[in-house]
C-alpha cells in the first residue's frame, strides 16, 4: 500500500481528487467509519471493513455507463431470438446447464414477467469501465447499499462536500421492491401489505439467514411485511403457500439454478413452482434471469464470429465496455480476430488471462493466469476445455486515490458493483452501488473474499 500526504490528480474522478483537496486543506478530524462501525447491520454484512471514503461517479461519466448497460442487457435478453430460434431451453443447454436446470428454467420462463435488474461488476482501466460480469437476478446483495452512503453522511467533511457539490446516491432495496411490484403486480394484495417470503435453500440459509432476516425486516421500509425463510420452512395447505401462519403473496428468491442440482431442494421448489403457474404466487425473479446473466451469455456478445448479429451502434457498446471473452473450446479468434489454438494462446498469454465457469458465482472456481505457476495454469485451462467455462482477458484497474484516515491519500484499486433497473419517465436505470478496494493491483479478483475493503458510491456533479 502506498500512502502520500497529498492527492495526486487522478486518471478518472475530478470529484475524488476535489474530495481529497478538501480533507487535505482543511485537515480530517474525527473517523469516517465510525457510524458503519456502530450499525448493527452493516457489521453483519461486512464487519468492520469499510473505505474511509467514497468512490465518486461523474454525471456525464454514469449517464454513458449506465445507457451501455442497458445496451448489453438488452442484448443479452435478446440471445435466445438472435441465436436460438427464439429457444430458452437451447440457450440453457449452450451456456452448460444441466438437463433438469434447463428444463426448471424454461418452465419459469412461461410465467409472469421479467424486468430489468441486475449489479454490474466493473473495473475501470483508465480509459473506461470494463464489464467483468453481469449478475442478473434477484438474489444480487446490495440492500444495505443506502445504509453505507447514510453512515458516511455522519461524518462532516463529507456531508459538506456531497452538500457542495449536490451530489446524491439511490437506494437500492427501493429499486429491488419496485421491481418486485412490477413484475408482480398480479398478486400484490388490494388494501394491506403485501406478504413476502425471502427465500434460499435450507442449506445455503444456515449460512445467510441472519443476513436475509435483515433483508426481510427492511421491507417494512417500503409497506411490506417480510418473513425470511428456507425452502423447507414453506408449507402448501389448499395449495397457497404458507410460512409461520402467514400466506405468502411473493417469494423474493435468494436461491440460484445452480442450488437446484440437489434433489432435495429440487423436490421443496416443485410446489412453488406449481403455485406460481397457478396464479396464486408470485416468484421474484423468475429462474430464467440468471441464464441471461451467465458469463457464458457474455463471451456470444463477445466472440468475433457472432458479430453480423449487432447493429453499428450495439457493436460500439459492446467494444467500449466488453473484455475479450471466450468459451474454452480448442479453437476460437484472439483479440484481433485470427484463428487460434486456444490453449496454445492460453499458454503464450498466461498473465493476461483469467478463467471463470460459467455456473458459479461469488468468485468460487476463478483462476487468475497471473496467480499460479505455468503448470497449474495449463492444466487448469486443458481440464476446461469443451465444458462450461470462460476465458477473459484481464483487466487492470486504474489506481484511484482514497483517504487514508491519516490525513494522506492512498491509492486503491476498485471492483464497482452497481446496479441496473427498469428506465421510465422519471428513472434513468441507475439503482445504485458500491466498491470494493484493495491496495494489491495483482490480487486475482477485488472482492470480500481477498480481503477488499467496502465503500459506497456518491453520483452527479460534472464528471
Amino acid at each position: 500500500m502506498t500512502t502520500t500526504t497529498s492527492p495526486h490528480t487522478p486518471p478518472r474522478s475530478r470529484l475524488g481528487h476535489a474530495y481529497g483537496e478538501q480533507l487535505a486543506r482543511n485537515g480530517s478530524a474525527g473517523n469516517p467509519t465510525a457510524a458503519a462501525l456502530e450499525s448493527a447491520t452493516l457489521r453483519l454484512a461486512y464487519q468492520d471493513r469499510f473505505l474511509d471514503g467514497p468512490a465518486f461517479l461523474g454525471g456525464s461519466e454514469l449517464r454513458t455507463l449506465v445507457g451501455d448497460l442497458h445496451t448489453v442487457y438488452g442484448l443479452l435478453r435478446s440471445l435466445p431470438e438472435r441465436g436460438f430460434g427464439g429457444s430458452v431451453t437451447a440457450l440453457a443447454a449452450a451456456v452448460g446447464l444441466e438437463p433438469s436446470q434447463a428444463a426448471l428454467i424454461t418452465r419459469s420462463a412461461r410465467t409472469g414477467s421479467l424486468l430489468p435488474l441486475g449489479r454490474a461488476d466493473l473495473y475501470h482501466d483508465g480509459s473506461g469501465f470494463k464489464l467483468l460480469e453481469f449478475n442478473i437476478t434477484s438474489a444480487l446483495g446490495g440492500f444495505e447499499n443506502a445504509d453505507i452512503n447514510r453512515a458516511m453522511l455522519a461524518y462532516p467533511p463529507l456531508d459538506a462536500f456531497v452538500t457542495r457539490h449536490r451530489l446524491r446516491y439511490e437506494d437500492t432495496l427501493g429499486h429491488m421492491v419496485r421491481t418486485m411490484y412490477a413484475e408482480c403486480a398480479a398478486n400484490i394484495p388490494a388494501g394491506r401489505a403485501p406478504v413476502v417470503a425471502v427465500v434460499d435453500t435450507v442449506e445455503n440459509f444456515a449460512v445467510v439467514g441472519p443476513r436475509l432476516r435483515v433483508f426481510a425486516e427492511k421491507l417494512a421500509d417500503f409497506g411490506v411485511e417480510g418473513i425470511a425463510c428456507d425452502l423447507g420452512e414453506i408449507t402448501y395447505p389448499n395449495g397457497r403457500a404458507t410460512v409461520a401462519g402467514r400466506t405468502v403473496d411473493v417469494v423474493f428468491r435468494y436461491f440460484l439454478p445452480e442450488d437446484l442440482t440437489d434433489p432435495v431442494a429440487a423436490a421443496q421448489l416443485e410446489p412453488l413452482l406449481t403455485a406460481v403457474e397457478r396464479g396464486g404466487l408470485g416468484l421474484f425473479s423468475r429462474l430464467d434471469a440468471e441464464l441471461y446473466g451467465n458469463k457464458g451469455t457474455l463471451a456470444m456478445l463477445s466472440d468475433e464470429e457472432h458479430r453480423d448479429r449487432y447493429d453499428a451502434a450495439e457493436l460500439a457498446c459492446l467494444d467500449r465496455i466488453l473484455p475479450w471473452t471466450r468459451y474454452v473450446r480448442p479453437r476460437a479468434t484472439d483479440p484481433g480476430g485470427s484463428r487460434v489454438d486456444l490453449l496454445s494462446h492460453a499458454r503464450g498469454h498466461q498473465h493476461e488471462l483469467i478463467l471463470k465457469p460459467t455456473l458459479l458465482h461469488g468468485g468460487n472456481g476463478i483462476i487468475a493466469g497471473w496467480t499460479v505457476d505455468p503448470a497449474e495454469w495449463e492444466s487448469r485451462v486443458a481440464s476446461a476445455m469443451d465444458g462450461p467455462f470462460v476465458l477473459q482477458r484481464r483487466v487492470r484497474p486504474t489506481a484511484e486515490p482514497f483517504p487514508d484516515g491519516a490525513g494522506g491519500v492512498r491509492e486503491l484499486f476498485l471492483n464497482w458493483g452497481l446496479y441496473l433497473s427498469a428506465r421510465g419517465t422519471e428513472e434513468d436505470g441507475y439503482a445504485g452501488g458500491f466498491v470494493r478496494g484493495s491496495a494489491d493491483p495483482a490480487v486475482g479478483v477485488v472482492s470480500m473474499g481477498s480481503g477488499a475493503t467496502v465503500g459506497c458510491v456518491f453520483h452527479g456533479g460534472d464528471s
